[in-house]
């Protein structure tokens, strides 16, 4: 808007002013003449000259004057209603007033002033500063005839404003109003204006504000009111349309226009017939509103606005089309087609005034029909609609016509049974809107015979077009129907204005004049000069002469008829192209990107003569070799061919032929074709889509062609057929290869890149193939399907598949969630076609053939709804149909669909069921089919949702009336289950619901027939639509409920769930072949957690426990003497709190394992089936912690029971000193009578002490602890153990002395084993497989004792006890060795005998270490010394606080922090960077695996194998060793401790000093103990010799004490950084290294064919398994004909038809594929890859020659592709196998 500035002169202000002074009344005038006469009297001073006003501005005045040459000085007032401002000025005849209000009147006064203050008479002038022009002044709406313009008025009050509306300078409007608002109609459309506003005052006007607006068109209003302006020009697309948002999936009703359109498009977009009926719903006010008080003719414009909230659907579809690009209109004339509506043949742009041919937008449209003169019977005709030949019949209309041609057009369409609206007409919903913009539209419709007489309207096809509007106005597009059209059929009422249009056309058509005779306007006569002047027959005119439509509409169609059989005129719409460039007519294929597409497209495929011979020559990576490589794949999982071959070998060779296989591929160049078209696809997006598109129709029309002439071949042949046998057979081989679509060339483009990755990096031509994944990403972002499973040859090409899905992930990341849904079904039961309906999919199906094979699409879902559905995008599958006749031929047809079905249902998160009613007896077999996927799905973890949809059921109480149909369903997946359970050996399915969540009433759809009536002129069923519509928000609902259990999948783990699906799939059990790094990785997270939790639950009781040994050590100390309670009570209450304790843990363990299950990310249901195993794992854990723990504490106390005895008779001792030592000093004070003997020398003291000492011991009895006969205690334990063996066991322990066993190496000999086994023994390893497991079982009992022995405590009858349940145990796990009783009894008496031995020198130990006597001498010097002082009367506080520090305090905190050490440590070792390592098995034994294949020593992997616990251990012992000999962490450790518990000493000190202590310094020590009695475990014997003759004062010892606990904490720091890292782990309580070999150790189970160990977690689990299986060679396992080590690996074997025989088997020869019959807690699943084994072929090779003289064999037959492995491809296997990223 353009405002002037306020401050702008104006030229002709005093003129202004003038005019203004004319307005003043005459009254005014005299007033002021008279005023000034009589100023002149009074005084003599003159006045000034005449004031003059130089510019008037909104908030400034300037004024000029005349006045006397003598006077300067001037005094100025100012004022309006509401001021007045005075102001003395001087030396200035001119000045500019500032500030004054816009649009206000002021008047101004001007007086002289002499020097000597005299003043002269005032002159004045009045005038008005000019008003503010209008703010903010815009156009708020505008309309194609009207604009309405707002602006701010301020608080003005009496002020007008004047408003013009300019036109090219020109005054069209004006409007003077007092509002801020004013609106300007009847505007021309489409014109641009200018509007003038200014404020008027009485006397003087603002500025004018200007601003401008263009009036809309037609087309940009209603395109307004539809909100689809953004899409003008610029266009909607498909993709666009087909996404998921809030719109498409609600049921919103329809408050305004602007939703009018998507409604339409989302119903056209499910071909529902009643997309045409939409209008806007009454709101809720209206619905509710009284209507009594409607007064339809004083308000009826009111009412009839009401009617008219709606557009007229001609208007909307004109509109849509005009905003929609190429491909979305193509889609929508597909849809409209389907539903019978018509289609737009010239689409009008009523703004520019011309018309587009749709010829693009038709060329998908594919019809069948069978005209009456085809000469077969059973035959039809299938074209594409713009290539069919037919004659075209058009209907105008002149002037204005009584008779509604359109309704007239749909009876004569229609049957008279079954009436559709092919064209909107008048009747319809909304049909009687005014048109705006599509007047000029051409529609056009075709009536297409379906063979019967009684049924077809019109015997051959025939197309019929439609103008809207008067033809008159329309000239061009009825020259187009006039010359193209077989006939014309011109509607009337009157001729006399513009009958001369009918002549004036050069019409080739047959001109037909159509009136009513019953019109008001119509004019016989006219209508015979116009018959006249256009040379009409009187069989030309046809008129209505009754109401009755139905002779009307015969006349018509008899007329049609014999115009159609007459007249040869035929018209292809193709070729109607020409004729419309001529007229001037745009065609929607002229643009730039579809003709360069179309040339692209045209120059591969106008070279096709002969399709097999095209796809060999141009396509030839996707025959015969891909084939063959599919074929090997499988067979390298399957090994049905391998007959009785070495399995590595056989597989070597497969391998080797696949590379040839590579080559031979490597060795073609790309085609000229393949060429052209990934050229082509490197375009434009907008170019690459036309092209594909165009290829597609290109394609479709050769196939259907071919295919056309073999099916006549066949049906020929078939007449004959058992004289035709073979060429029936060649010709049904060459109708399946010899279609081709765009798929064979994508699918082309994905072996052309995988055989282009198997050459060298370095290659050009390798090079030059990888930017095919990401063209192929892109075409997935375009809405185009990738090919995931190739129907031909059964097989997914991984490396293809794998890179493009990696670059759409790229594409598309951080958006990248995504959620499955697939439809299962038998062949042609309507699959992809309920698909394109529900999301509009378009999957690649080449013309005459069903899908083959799986395809994948994206739809993206809006952010309006993504955070409900929890997903980026849609991933549709559809698959070919299961039960295909094409392949029922073929052997493996049950097989082929088995895999597919698994394959998309184990990708899906929702699995649509389709079954045809109709195909029941067929219905069996894929829920056979369907229910293995399902079982499937359930052992691996993956629950997909199912929805079981039934076709062509009608009746609308379908539902209830199938409740019989879905209870027998239910039965019959209940039988399917358990036949199919019996089959994947996992019979303890018996129901469909025990192997997913099913409800019958829920999961069940009913959906009536596609079509209403009789096809090709039926139009879609619209009960069809809306059952498949609901069906969608079910999906989408059920989507939402997943996304609340589970979040969705991204594409990089769609990618992996893919690769371990088909992976699976190949072999021929699947549940115990799947293997997908998504369950491994999720297993491993929750592996991860456990062990945090478990070690949490251990370190926690291990605490506990120290706490508990310490409270039973310091009972005597802490028990008060008012405590009634001892020992057994005390363990009682331990035990009781343990109890309580492992309650709590138990419980705290368990919520964390339901929290951990309960999370949606993680993909933890996946592992949901492990749940039950970590469950009774915490069972298992707080029940072994329990035993453990109960054991411990019993022997504690019964040991600390042993300990109170002897603690007794020390006091006894100690007491008894102590009273003989002060009745010495008594006796010796007593008797020095002088100073000289009170002042005795040492060696005085010493022999009077002496003395005292010997007769004090002499009086004394010293009876210690009975000495025990270990060896006899040891020999009842085991007779105990045994004696359930038998009198034979018994005799052979009667003979054995058991101090003489034990003392040399055990030697297993043959007698040791059971004689049935001696004949399959060979002469080298007869006796090893036992001598290890005694070598073992030695070592574990060794280690045992070891441990007992070093606690320096005394011996206890459990340890025996133990020792002989580990020697049952380990008997227990390895039964399948074959050991005798004589081994059992053999290696119990020796391992008794050594234990015994050490148990009876610990024993010996303990009592010599607690001789009364001995301890008693220990402290002589102590009492000697304290003697010495109390004679002498000296302070003792020092040294009793030294020898306090030293003998209890230095002894309890170093046993304190040894027993806090050990969790520290396995903390420490689990975090940092051993946290990878140690988190879980299987990264355990890939840490284990690395470092072994890095170090290359031969005598370690040897360890590894045959001693494999032993190798662990000290691994983790280095690797302890290794993280704490460097740094401070050990130091960090021990100081942190320290710090703390001498923390505690020193707070324990002040406490008691804070007590009162009746017993003196006794009872303050005691207090001290006391209070640090639940950590530290003060030596009860030695406190007694600290308090023993102690007089010091409470004060000063407390303050020495303190000073040497302080000293004490620097000394032990030293000592601690002096001993050796080895010596501490000695002496710690809980051992790091053996906690830590718990944890990765697991189970201790090995495989039964390669003795790799069990990963699995927890330790209650089910089943185990290994990450990596190795060549049974590296197990000593050998040929016993050659003696040659075995290359075969267990992971193979189990899949192949090889037999095993061992001792579980008796030796029997048992089939590898039922190995879990043997050994049903082992599963080992087949390699995820070829090169899974890689690391342990490696190995073999590597030290192919060591391992064969290690073992006392001859070297294995290495396979050649073993020797061709790197260390670098045996790593990355590892990873691999271990699912390290």
């Amino acid at each position: 808007m353009d405002c002037p500035s306020e401050e702008e002169e104006y030229e002709d202000a005093s003129e202004h002013l003038e005019d203004e002074q004319q307005t003043l009344s005459s009254e005014e005038h005299s007033s002021v003449s008279f005023q000034k006469d009589e100023v002149t009297k009074l005084h003599d001073v003159p006045e000034p000259g005449e004031i003059f006003v130089q510019f008037i501005g909104t908030s400034s005045v300037t004024l000029a004057w005349d006045c006397p040459e003598n006077i300067s000085k001037f005094e100025l007032t100012y004022s309006c209603l509401t001021t007045t401002k005075t102001s003395t000025i001087s030396n200035v005849k001119t000045i500019e007033i500032e500030d004054l209000c816009p649009g206000t009147e002021y008047t101004f006064s001007l007086v002289l002033i002499t020097e000597n203050g005299d003043r002269s008479v005032g002159v004045e002038v009045t005038t008005c500063t000019k008003p503010v022009p209008p703010s903010d002044f815009k156009a708020e709406s505008v309309g194609t005839t009207s604009v309405t313009l707002i602006w701010d008025a301020f608080n003005c009050i009496d002020k007008k404003f004047h408003v013009v509306c300019c036109q090219n300078g020109k005054n069209i409007q004006e409007k003077m109003t007092e509002s801020d608002t004013v609106v300007f109609s009847g505007l021309h459309p489409g014109k641009k204006y200018s509007f003038h506003n200014t404020t008027v005052l009485p006397n003087v006007r603002s500025k004018e504000a200007v601003t401008f607006a263009q009036t809309k068109t037609n087309l940009k209003s209603l395109l307004g009111d539809l909100r689809l302006e953004q899409y003008y020009p610029n266009k909607l697309s498909l993709n666009a349309v087909l996404q998921i948002d809030k719109r498409a999936v609600t049921d919103e009703s329809v408050q305004s226009l602007s939703s009018l359109t998507w409604l339409f498009l989302k119903k056209l977009m499910m071909v529902n017939v009643t997309a045409r009926s939409v209008k806007c719903s009454l709101s809720s006010s209206d619905e509710t509103e009284d209507l009594s008080s409607l007064d339809i003719y004083n308000d009826p414009m009111d009412f009839l606005s009401d009617q008219n909230k709606s557009v007229n659907p001609l208007d909307i579809v004109t509109a849509l089309f005009l905003c929609s690009d190429g491909f979305l209109q193509q889609e929508m004339v597909s849809k409209m087609s389907m539903c019978q509506f018509s289609v737009p043949l010239l689409l009008p742009n009523c703004d520019t005034k011309q018309c587009t041919f749709m010829l693009w937008a038709m060329r998908d449209i594919v019809k069948k029909f069978r005209p009456h003169s085809l000469s077969d019977p059973r035959g039809f005709v299938e074209d594409r609609i713009v290539y069919s030949q037919l004659p075209l019949v058009s209907f105008v209309r002149l002037g204005e016509c009584s008779i509604s041609k359109s309704q007239i057009l749909n009876k004569l369409l229609s049957n008279p049974q079954q009436y559709h609206d092919t064209f909107v007409h008048h009747d319809m919903d909304c049909g009687d809107i005014p048109r705006k913009i599509s007047s000029g539209l051409v529609e056009i419709s075709w009536y297409l015979p379906c063979g019967n007489k009684n049924i077809d309207i019109f015997p051959e096809p025939v197309a019929v077009a439609n103008l809207r509007g008067d033809i008159s106005t329309f000239e061009t597009q009825y020259s187009l129907l006039c010359q193209t059209s077989t006939a014309v059929f011109v509607f009337f009422d009157n001729l006399e204005t513009n009958y001369r249009m009918l002549t004036n056309q050069h019409a080739k058509a047959h001109m037909f004049l159509v009136g009513n005779v019953h019109g008001n306007a119509f004019n016989l006569e006219q209508l015979k000069q116009t018959a006249t002047e256009m040379s009409l027959k009187k069989s030309n005119i046809i008129l209505k002469t009754k109401q009755n439509d139905v002779k009307f509409v015969k006349d018509l169609h008899s007329t049609i008829n014999n115009i159609i059989s007459s007249f040869p005129n035929r018209v292809c719409l193709e070729e109607m192209e020409t004729i419309a460039h001529e007229l001037g007519i745009l065609v929607d294929e002229d643009g730039k990107e579809c003709q360069m597409a179309k040339r692209n497209a045209d120059s591969i495929t106008k070279h096709i003569q002969d399709t097999l011979q095209f796809k060999e020559d141009q396509l030839p990576l996707q025959g015969k070799i891909w084939k063959d490589l599919a074929k090997l794949e499988k067979e390298e999982c399957r090994l049905r061919k391998a007959g009785d071959q070495n399995i590595e070998r056989y597989k070597s060779d497969l391998q080797i032929k696949k590379t040839e296989l590579r080559k031979q591929q490597g060795q073609y160049d790309i085609s000229g074709a393949m060429s052209c078209f990934v050229s082509a696809l490197t375009s434009s997006s907008q170019e690459r889509s036309y092209f594909l598109k165009w290829m597609r129709m290109n394609l479709d029309n050769l196939s259907r062609k071919s295919l056309s002439c073999l099916q006549d071949q066949y049906k020929e042949k078939c007449q004959h057929y058992s004289e035709n046998k073979e060429d029936i057979a060649k010709l049904d081989q060459q109708i399946s290869n010899s279609s081709l679509g765009t798929e064979h060339f994508l699918r082309e483009m994905g072996q052309l890149y995988e055989a282009a990755v198997s050459l060298p990096e370095n290659l050009e031509s390798r090079k030059q193939m990888l930017h095919l994944p990401r063209l192929c990403a892109e075409l997935m972002l375009d809405g185009f399907p990738l090919e995931l499973v190739d129907g031909d040859a059964s097989n997914i090409p991984l490396r293809w598949v794998s890179d493009v899905l990696l670059h759409l992930n790229w594409l598309v990341q951080p958006n990248n969630k995504i959620i499955v849904i697939t439809v299962l079904g038998v062949q042609s039961t309507g699959k992809s076609t309920l698909l394109n309906t529900m999301f509009g999919v378009q999957f690649a199906v080449s013309s005459g053939r069903c899908t083959r094979g799986a395809f994948m699409q994206l739809i993206r879902v809006t952010e309006d709804i993504r955070e409900e559905l929890g997903c980026d995008y849609l991933v549709i599958i559809d698959t070919e149909g299961l039960k295909s006749p094409e392949l029922a031929t073929l052997d493996d047809s049950h097989e082929h669909d088995n895999e597919l079905a698994t394959l998309v249902v184990g990708l899906s998160d929702i699995t649509i069921i389709n079954i045809a009613m109709e195909n029941s007896t067929e219905m069996k077999d894929i829920l056979q089919i369907v229910v293995h996927a399902f079982i499937r799905m359930k052992e691996i973890g993956k629950k997909p949702m199912c929805q079981f949809v039934h076709q062509n059921v009608a009746d609308v109480s379908a539902h209830d009336k199938n409740m019989r149909d879905r209870k027998l369903l239910l039965e019959q997946l209940n039988e399917m289950t358990e036949a199919a359970a019996k089959m994947e050996n996992k019979e303890e399915y018996k129901s469909f619901t025990d192997v997913m969540e099913y409800d019958p009433e829920t999961c069940n759809w009913y959906i009536p027939g596609l079509w209403h009536g009789n096809p090709p002129m039926a139009p879609v069923n619209a009960g069809y639509s809306e059952s498949v519509y609901d069906l969608k928000k079910k999906m989408t609902a059920i989507i939402a409920k997943c996304k609340d259990k589970r979040s969705g999948i991204n594409i990089t783990e769609f990618l992996e769930w893919t690769k371990s699906l088909w992976n699976a799939v190949k072999y021929e059990n699947f549940i115990f072949s799947f293997r997908n790094s998504l369950v491994a990785d999720a297993y491993m997270r929750l592996c991860t957690e456990f062990h945090k939790w478990e070690w949490c639950f251990k370190k926690q009781m291990h605490s506990w426990l120290i706490e508990a040994e310490t409270r039973v050590s310091n009972f005597e100390i802490m028990k008060l003497k008012s405590d009634k309670y001892d020992l057994q009570d005390l363990l009682c209450k331990l035990k009781q709190e343990a109890a309580t304790k492992l309650d709590t843990l138990e419980k705290a363990t368990m919520e964390n394992l339901s929290k951990y299950f309960e999370q949606t990310e993680g993909h933890i249901y996946l592992v949901e089936k492990y749940k039950e195993d970590f469950v009774s794992s915490v069972k298992s854990l707080r029940r072994e912690t329990e035993i453990s723990l109960l054991t411990q504490l019993g022997e504690t106390v019964d040991i600390r029971r042993g300990m109170n005895n002897l603690d007794n008779i020390k006091k006894t001792f100690t007491d008894t000193m102590e009273k003989k030592v002060l009745g010495l000093l008594e006796e010796l004070r007593r008797n020095s009578s002088s100073e000289s003997d009170a002042h005795k020398t040492d060696k005085e003291l010493d022999r009077f002490f002496e003395k005292i000492w010997q007769e004090t011991v002499n009086e004394l009895s010293f009876s210690g602890l009975k000495r025990t006969d270990i060896f006899d205690c040891v020999f009842r334990q085991l007779w105990e153990n045994m004696k359930q063996k038998g009198s034979s066991v018994a005799v052979e322990l009667n003979r054995v002395k058991l101090k003489d066993c034990g003392t040399g190496a055990f030697k297993v000999t043959k007698e040791f084993i059971l004689k049935r086994f001696w004949q399959y023994l060979t002469k080298d390893n007869s006796t090893s497989n036992l001598q290890e497991l005694a070598d073992n079982v030695i070592q574990a009992c060794s280690q045992f004792v070891l441990e007992k022995t070093e606690t320096k405590s005394d011996y206890h009858n459990n340890y025996i006890q133990e020792i002989l349940n580990v020697i049952d145990e380990r008997f227990a796990s390895n039964k399948k060795i074959g050991f005798s009783e004589a081994f059992e009894i053999s290696l119990k008496i020796h391992i008794c005998g050594f234990s015994a031995r050490q148990f009876q020198k610990m024993h010996d130990d303990f009592i010599m270490e607690n001789d009364p006597r001995r301890c008693l001498d220990q402290f002589k010097d102590k009492y000697r010394n304290d003697f010495k002082d109390l004679f002498h009367d000296r302070d003792q506080c020092q040294r009793k606080a030294e020898e306090f520090t030293n003998l209890c305090l230095i002894p309890a905190v170093e046993t304190f922090i040894y027993s806090s050490l050990g969790p520290d440590i396995v903390d420490k070792m689990l975090q940092g960077k051993n946290a990878f390592q140690f988190s879980t098995r299987s990264f355990f034994q890939y840490s284990l695996l690395k470092q072994l294949v890095n170090e290359d020593n031969f005598k370690q992997y040897v360890k590894y194998i045959f001693s494999y616990e032993d190798f662990v251990k000290g691994w983790i012992l280095d690797q302890i060793t290794e993280q704490f000999s460097n740094g401070h962490e050990m130091s960090d450790l021990e100081e942190h401790h320290l710090r703390g518990i001498t923390n505690e000493i020193l707070e324990a000190i002040k406490m008691a000093q804070n007590e009162t202590n009746q017993d003196g310094i006794k009872g303050f020590i005691h207090c001290i103990c006391r209070k640090l009695g639940q950590k530290l475990r003060i030596p009860k014997d030695a406190l007694e010799t600290v308090i023993v003759l102690n007089n010091a004062s409470q004060e000063s010892f407390a303050c020495w004490l303190t000073r040497s606990v302080e000293e004490m904490e620097q000394m032990l720091k030293e000592e601690f950084k002096k001993d050796n890292l080895q010596l501490k782990l000695f002496k710690l309580k809980i051992k790091p290294q053996d906690e830590l070999f718990k944890r990765v150790f697991g189970c201790g189970k090995q495989c039964p064919f390669c003795k790799a160990p069990c990963e699995a977690g927890g330790e209650a689990h089910t089943d185990h398994c290994a990450s990596v299986h190795r060549p049974q060679g590296l197990g000593q396992c050998r040929y016993v004909s050659n003696e040659k080590l075995l290359t075969n690996i267990c992971s193979t074997d189990v899949h192949s038809e090889g037999k095993f025989k061992c001792a579980e088997t008796d030796f029997e020869y048992h089939p590898y594929k039922r190995y879990r019959e043997i050994f049903p807690d082992w599963h080992i699943p087949a390699d995820a890859s070829i090169q899974a084994s890689d690391y342990w072929k490696y190995v073999m090779v590597r030290f192919a020659t060591q391992f064969a003289n290690e073992y006392n064999a001859r070297p294995a037959d290495i396979p050649i592709t073993w020797k061709l492995i790197t260390k670098q491809q045996a790593e990355n296997s590892l990873k691999d196998s271990f699912s390290i990223k």
